[in-house]
C-alpha cells in the first residue's frame, strides 16, 4: 500500500494546468444557496439532523481567531467522529477539529439573512474549494460520494456543477484544490508524528498536527 509520504510526493507534483481543465470540463459556478454550509436537516427534531462537518487544521483555527478575536471554541469544536455522548457530555479522543456549528447544526459563520460566510477571506480550505476534491488513490481518499469525475479531480453534490467557468477562476480553484490536497496529506502525516496518548479519565482529547488538545485548543 502507498505510504502517506508517497502519496505527498504525487500531491506536489500535481498539476495546476490539468486541475484547471478538469475543472472546467465538469463546470462549475457557487450560486450561494449556503448548502456546503448547512446541516443536512434541521427541522423540529435536531435530533436527527446530520451536523456540518467541515475540517478545520489549527493553524487555520488561529487565522480565523485572529481577524474577529475569536476565542478557539467559537471557531473549532473535536471531530465528533469516535466520540460518545455521556450525561456529563461528549467523551473520548478523537482527531481534527471541524468549524463550529450552531444549535440547528449549520455552520456558526454563515448568515443565513445575507446569504454568506461571515469570515469568507479566512474560511480554510475545505470550504475554497468545496465541491471540488482530489482522489490520489492511495489511503487517503475524500470523505462524501463524488457525482461526477474527471481524472483525480472528484466533484461533490452541488447545484453549482455543470456552470460554465472560466478558465481563469478554474486555474485560481485548482491552485486552492493543489494546496488543500498538499496540507491535507502534510496534516496526516504531522498527526502521526506527534501523535503521544494522553492518560484521560473523562472528557475529549483531540489529535492534531501539533499534538494533544483539550477542546478548548490548549495543549494537553
Amino acid at each position: 500500500m502507498e505510504s502517506l509520504d508517497d502519496e505527498l510526493d504525487r500531491a506536489r507534483s500535481l498539476s495546476v494546468d490539468d486541475l484547471a481543465d478538469a475543472i472546467e470540463s465538469i463546470g462549475f459556478e457557487c450560486t450561494h444557496c449556503g448548502a456546503c454550509c448547512k446541516a443536512a436537516d434541521c427541522g423540529d427534531d435536531t435530533d436527527t439532523s446530520e451536523d456540518h462537518t467541515a475540517t478545520v487544521f489549527p493553524d487555520e483555527v488561529r487565522e480565523i481567531q485572529a481577524s474577529e478575536e475569536y476565542d478557539w471554541r467559537d471557531v473549532a469544536r473535536p471531530m465528533p467522529y469516535g466520540l460518545e455522548t455521556t450525561e456529563s457530555g461528549p467523551a473520548g479522543e478523537t482527531f481534527e477539529w471541524a468549524l463550529q456549528t450552531d444549535s440547528c447544526g449549520d455552520c456558526t459563520f454563515y448568515d443565513d439573512d445575507a446569504a454568506r460566510c461571515s469570515v469568507y477571506g479566512d474560511r480554510p480550505l475545505i470550504c475554497k474549494t468545496y465541491p471540488f476534491s482530489v482522489a490520489l488513490g492511495g489511503t487517503s481518499q475524500p470523505m462524501g460520494e463524488a457525482v461526477d469525475t474527471e481524472g483525480m479531480v472528484r466533484a461533490h453534490e452541488c447545484e453549482g456543477l455543470g456552470r460554465d467557468i472560466s478558465h481563469e477562476t478554474a486555474k485560481e480553484l485548482a491552485a486552492a484544490l493543489k494546496k488543500r490536497a498538499v496540507r491535507e496529506l502534510e496534516e496526516a502525516i504531522a498527526v502521526s508524528d506527534n501523535y503521544e496518548p494522553v492518560n484521560r479519565e473523562e472528557g475529549v482529547v483531540v489529535y492534531d498536527s501539533e499534538g494533544p488538545k483539550r477542546p478548548d485548543g490548549s495543549d494537553y
